[in-house]
């Protein structure tokens, strides 16, 4: 095991207060950081974000809530651009505003935060780390805006890197099939069939996320880099339909 001390240091997670966001918070608090949290709507259960975060409600598509969110910062380390998600919207019928808001928040919300982070972390030395997916690595049927955004969101990720080097690394994590809690509700009683189509027999945790943030946040060096946490990606729908296992 690698331990981390990040005592001293400020950590600021977008949509740190439930799934893989809490599961950074964790990371980044058990290393001794002090932790700000930030999200639309307070957690349900304030024991979910733990003692050594401090919570800040804001959403990060709205320029004001970010000047008053940035506004009581000093001090800045690190920011973990975490907020995002998608409802299942098929393109045909849906509304168009529906597809706006998705790109707002998963592409235009970590570009504003990132903007508004700088100066703060290039007066420490800090770092930027996106939080993507693999639905921006392949067709992402149901989420399209989604995907298209974090594709976005990688790109962008690569451009701030060459634009802010060398006093603000930027980078991302990909994570592919993860578990959270809304993980059963999502894939109904599957979820053993899921594990069995990625090569490392499981979804991601939060942890295993919140431990490459940890790597990520702390080298000196590495930046403009995409690590991909999905466990060795998932078995192509090939393979199983030409294997025997489709039979049994």
């Amino acid at each position: 095991m690698i331990s981390y001390d990040y005592t001293g240091k400020v950590v600021l997670v977008t949509g740190g207060t439930k799934g893989l966001g809490l599961g950074i918070v964790r990371a980044f608090t058990a290393a001794g950081a002090e932790v700000i949290v930030c999200a639309r709507t307070p957690p349900k259960d304030p024991a979910a974000v733990d003692q050594g975060a401090r919570f800040v409600q804001a959403d990060v598509r709205e320029p004001g809530d970010l000047e008053r969110l940035f506004g009581g910062l000093d001090r800045l380390d690190v920011v973990v651009n975490n907020a995002g998600g998608a409802p299942y919207a098929m393109v045909a019928g849906t509304s168009p505003r529906l597809h706006a808001r998705v790109i707002e928040l998963n592409l235009t919300a970590p570009l504003l935060v990132a903007q508004r982070a700088h100066p703060l972390l290039a007066a420490t030395g800090g770092a930027v780390i996106m939080i993507g997916s693999t639905s921006g690595t392949r067709p992402s049927p149901g989420t399209s805006a989604y995907g298209a955004a974090k594709a976005g969101l990688h790109h962008l990720a690569a451009c701030l890197a060459a634009e802010w080097a060398p006093e603000v690394r930027v980078n991302t994590v990909v994570v592919g099939l993860a578990r959270t809690e809304n993980t059963a509700e999502h894939y109904n009683d599957r979820i053993d069939l899921i594990n069995a189509t990625i090569p490392a027999g499981r979804m991601a945790e939060p942890d295993d996320v919140g431990e490459v943030c940890l790597w990520l946040a702390g080298s000196r060096y590495v930046t403009g880099a995409q690590v991909l946490v999905h466990g060795g990606g998932e078995t192509p729908a090939w393979k199983w339909l030409a294997s025997d296992e489709t039979s049994r």
